[in-house]
């Protein structure tokens, strides 16, 4: 059985930081892609990055430059380093992993987490 789990979320003054990350169990960890996605009320769900199984890393143009996914195959953990955030980084944020990066790109992957809420205050 999948599971993902995320932490790492919290309410946190424009221009700080958070780290989230997700642990993930019941895959092999090494195969799959992984991605953050957000969603925010009463707006569609975004990914926001996503790393490939080799490391290949891609963002979504708003994060650009402010956060960075990585990995830690030695402790099935994908991170989240989110600086500079801005009030419209508010948001739930999810994990999911798939075995092939489009289903990530697609909005389909095969295993998501239960999200964890970043709040930014201005």
């Amino acid at each position: 059985q999948v599971r993902l789990v995320e932490s790492g979320g919290g309410l946190v003054q424009a221009g700080g930081s958070l780290r989230l990350s997700c642990v993930a169990s019941g895959i092999i960890f090494s195969g799959n892609a992984l991605g953050w996605y957000r969603q925010a009320p009463g707006k569609q769900r975004e990914l926001v990055a996503r790393i490939s199984g080799g490391g290949t890393t891609n963002y979504a143009d708003s994060v650009k430059g402010r956060f960075t996914i990585s990995r830690d195959n030695a402790k099935n953990t994908v991170y989240l380093q989110m600086n500079s955030l801005r009030p419209e980084d508010t948001a739930l944020y999810y994990c999911a992993a798939d075995r092939q990066s489009r289903n990530l790109d697609r909005g389909l992957p095969n295993s998501w987490g239960q999200g964890t809420q970043v709040t930014v205050s201005s």
